[in-house]
């Protein structure tokens, strides 16, 4: 027993974010591949895809209260040596997901036109974002207990294995995008269907490599009765933890989806060129989450363990390395731009646009790195109730109020919109960091209840 505890403490930094690091760049390169294919295909079809994933975002970001609540809660009870209550865990994280991926299916397929209506959507960015909408909420389902049995992984420091998933998961999708889009093999060009039936079929392979990847390196099986008996206290404690870890990540996407309005009025030219430095800029904060990510495990672990010193170092190093990365890479962005820009449309009026935007992502990034480590790293301590609070008053008095005065009101357009959100990042970010130095945390919940 004390050799597993000792791996579970001593794993390092590196071996558990260079997996998280391949596995997010594959994620977000899909995102990009996506968007790139479709711009050959119709920059109507970007703007629609685009909102439409914003809603599957929302949904999404209720699957994770599960998997966050399961990553904070059997990482504690892994350093703390608690291993048979951390698979307890991990079955009930599974449990609760099935059941919240078909509800979550079941309101996403019904009411696809009601959701997409808030946006003001017309004509033919309506007609394919609802196309889209409506075939990839389909397996949702899927997507939900993905999430949970991923976060059990990475849990047990097994980020290998879900990064491979990701990598079938990439080969089917953009494998089906270019037979949707291109017609590859004769096959007729389907469109923005096509595109998101890919995803689903996708969704499919992975969930079985999952249930193989966990039976395989836990010897944990998982079934669909664990949905029909599962332990109320242990659906307390996920919720405990998840709820409110969850919130902040969906105040922010409903912030982004009044932000999506406003700049809806700004004209399709804006709208598509969101999506496309959108895009681009999860380029300079991909590193800034995975080492942000493998943070929160090893955090999670030293506080199992009654190590507070320790986690408190850790994230320190962490935000250093993360704000110099991001900085750096959003410079490079920012001063070759208009090239990027350039592969994803020739569209005149978008780059125009968009070119502004890019240098503004500079004066962003280290701001939503300190963000992003520090408030992860504070829900993995316990401390979940303090991100949410601060990211509501920001995101909404900050974030949403100064898009709308920068954007609208003083006709900056979408470069005023950006740096409203830029503005809301170092404002979160520098709440995160004297909470951090404060050690206020030491005192939360979490930390006196695993034994």
């Amino acid at each position: 027993m004390a050799t597993e505890k000792n791996h579970y403490q001593d794993q390092s930094l590196f071996s558990i974010t260079w997996p998280l690091f391949i596995e997010i760049s594959l994620h977000m390169s899909m995102g990009i591949m996506a968007t790139l294919i479709l711009s050959s295909y119709s920059d109507n079809a970007v703007a629609g895809v685009g909102v439409a994933n914003q809603i599957m975002n929302i949904f999404i970001l209720v699957f994770n209260v599960t998997a966050i609540g399961a990553t904070i809660l059997i990482g504690q009870n892994l350093g703390a040596n608690q291993l048979n209550r951390a698979r307890q865990l991990a079955k009930s994280a599974f449990g609760m997901n099935v059941w919240v991926g078909i509800v979550m299916t079941t309101l996403v397929v019904s009411l696809s036109g009601v959701f997409l209506k808030f946006y003001g959507l017309t004509g033919e960015v309506y007609d394919f974002a609802y196309t889209y909408l409506t075939i990839t909420g389909l397996s949702l389902f899927l997507e939900a207990m993905s999430l949970a049995i991923s976060a059990v992984l990475r849990s047990y420091g097994h980020t290998k294995e879900t990064m491979i998933v990701t990598v079938i998961m990439n080969v089917i999708s953009i494998f089906g995008f270019f037979i949707a889009i291109k017609g590859w093999f004769g096959l007729p060009i389907t469109g923005v269907a096509g595109v998101a039936y890919s995803i689903f079929v996708a969704r499919v392979f992975i969930i079985v490599a999952l249930f193989y990847f966990v039976y395989k390196k836990l010897n944990l099986r998982l079934y669909f009765k664990d949905a029909i008996v599962i332990n109320k206290s242990d659906v307390k404690e996920l919720l405990t933890i998840g709820v409110p870890s969850a919130g902040e990540n969906l105040s922010y996407q409903f912030s982004q989806v009044a932000i999506t309005g406003f700049i809806a009025l700004l004209g399709d030219a804006s709208l598509a060129a969101r999506m496309y430095i959108f895009n681009i800029s999860m380029l300079c904060f991909l590193f800034t989450i995975a080492i942000a990510q493998g943070t929160q495990l090893l955090i999670a672990r030293y506080i199992g363990a009654r190590n507070v010193d320790r986690a408190l170092k850790r994230g320190i190093r962490t935000l250093k390395i993360a704000m110099i990365v991001s900085t750096v890479f959003s410079l490079a962005v920012a001063l070759i731009g208009e090239p990027i820009l350039t592969v994803f449309t020739n569209d005149p009026a978008i780059i125009a646009v968009a070119l502004p935007v890019l240098w503004a992502i500079v004066f962003i990034e280290p701001g939503r790195a300190m963000n992003i480590v520090l408030m992860g790293s504070l829900k993995s301590v316990g401390d979940v109730r303090f991100p949410v609070v601060i990211g509501v008053i920001c995101m909404w008095g900050v974030a949403v109020l100064f898009s709308y005065l920068f954007g609208i009101t003083l006709g900056m357009g979408l470069l005023g919109v950006w740096l409203a959100q830029g503005l809301d990042e170092w404002i979160r970010g520098i709440f995160a960091l004297k909470r951090w130095i404060s050690k206020r945390w030491s005192k939360a919940t979490s930390l006196r209840k695993v034994s």
